[in-house]
């Protein structure tokens, strides 16, 4: 059996338009896909909504509306499906003090981001996956924190996503830990993010990969009229912030200014994604976030982190950001009637699919290296086995300096490759596999002599 999917790797190759041979898909993946909801995304939404505002400096002692209710029922949600999964999820609050900012913030305040953590099965991976939305809202005035603050798009709608996910997920197991995340006060200032953010770096935890789900509910764009309900946007940083003079020497080099953590996670997003969600359309956007603006991945990437920002093609501005209100005829406000539940949906089964791979494959190979002793037209590199799983095999990926994602992939049961394509032409990559075919991240080689 093992021998049969080996040489289904082998038969793998990757276009940038189209997949042009056999594509595999896991059944255990497949099935948490199809298993995701719209019809609990949208009771999540509408659930949120009821607390009249998620404001982050609203009420925290009503059992029924702000910030307070908010965040408790999340987590006891989540401990719903905690007992679904035999105890394994985990749900604890990460709490922190907000010093007053002069700006959002007026006072010290007590705040709340609400985790789901799902420890992975092998002790010796202790890669972590971070997947989040953000649970508060605002309206006109970020200020004000007693105002009617629906924020069903922005971001209930990314809040319903983690926590679908962690509904589904939690009752298998993967190799890695996946950590499901409300975050609070984005909307003040990715403070929540950036507390998680810092309490990740200080603890030393090995995040892999952190994704911020953030308004993936809407489909029409009001400017123009488009509806698309098959694009989504993912955006990623190509120079990781916190880059070292040394490493920028080295990217500076090689010209690997698209081959930042991040931008393989986004790569590898789109491949998993497009694979198991139909009528789907995964856009690379080579930015951080949206001109000028930054969202909760942001402090993991200042952190040295490889975050990523999911986010619907078209925003309607009408919607975000808005009291709700009539004004000559035009309806403003963030309310859940206007949420595309069937697009969140498939948003969501976007992530679950990519989440599950990583989190089901080998960790990715070490010491990648291309060897550079001597001049050639071919291309040798060299790595060594992951700790933890064994993979079953290695990708090597390649692809043309211009594409934005892996053309070719060469399947290898050694820890070495020599390619009839010049280092000086392509770009490269390895990647670990296992024999079901879950793919590691690909890890981009360093120059060895």
């Amino acid at each position: 059996m093992r021998n049969i999917l080996i040489m289904l790797l082998l038969a793998v190759s990757i276009n940038s338009q189209s997949q042009t041979s056999i594509v595999r898909q896991d059944q255990q993946i497949k099935s948490m896909v199809d298993e995701v909801s719209s019809k609990n995304i949208e009771s999540i939404v509408r659930k949120l909504v009821s607390f009249e505002t998620r404001h982050s400096m609203s009420d925290t002692l009503s059992s029924k509306t702000g910030i307070g209710a908010a965040r408790n029922w999340i987590r006891s949600e989540l401990e719903s499906y905690s007992k679904s999964s035999g105890g394994r999820l985990k749900v604890e609050f990460d709490t922190f003090t907000q010093p007053a900012d002069g700006r959002r913030v007026a006072v010290p305040t007590v705040m709340k981001n609400v985790l789901g953590i799902l420890p992975g099965t092998d002790p010796a991976d202790d890669r972590i996956f971070i997947v989040s939305g953000h649970y508060d809202s605002r309206a006109t005035d970020v200020n004000d924190s007693k105002i009617f603050a629906p924020g069903a798009n922005d971001d209930a709608s990314g809040t319903a996503a983690a926590m679908e996910l962690a509904r589904v997920m939690s009752k298998h197991k993967f190799n890695a830990t996946i950590i499901f995340v409300a975050m609070v006060a984005e909307e003040q200032g990715l403070y929540g993010a950036a507390n998680l953010a810092k309490r990740a770096k200080a603890e030393k935890w090995n995040v892999a990969g952190m994704i911020t789900n953030d308004i993936i509910g809407n489909t029409y764009a009001m400017e123009t009229g488009i509806k698309d309900n098959r694009s989504v946007r993912v955006f990623s940083e190509g120079v990781s912030a916190a880059e070292t003079s040394e490493e920028a020497a080295r990217r500076a080099s090689t010209g690997a200014e698209n081959d930042g953590k991040a931008r393989q996670f986004a790569r590898y997003v789109k491949e998993v994604a497009e694979r198991y969600v139909d009528q789907l359309d995964v856009k690379l956007i080579y930015r951080r976030d949206r001109y000028l603006r930054g969202g909760d991945h942001t402090p993991f990437s200042q952190q040295g982190f490889a975050g990523i920002r999911i986010t619907e093609m078209n925003e309607n501005f009408e919607r975000q950001h808005q009291t709700v209100r009539n004004e000559n005829g035009i309806s403003f406000g963030d309310l859940p009637d206007f949420v595309d539940y069937e697009y969140a949906q498939k948003v969501t089964r976007m992530n679950l699919a990519a989440l599950a791979n990583l989190a089901l494959a080998p960790r990715e190979p070490v010491n990648v290296g291309i060897i550079t002793s001597g001049l050639t037209n071919r291309t040798e590199l060299k790595w060594q086995a992951p700790q933890g799983e064994k993979p079953s095999g290695y990708y090597v990926v390649m692809r043309e300096t211009s594409s934005p994602v892996w053309e070719k992939k060469f399947f290898v049961m050694d820890t070495k490759a020599i390619l009839n394509y010049s280092k000086d032409n392509y770009y490269f990559g390895v990647q670990s596999v296992d024999a079901d075919g879950h793919e590691s991240l690909v890890v981009i080689p360093a120059s060895v002599r």
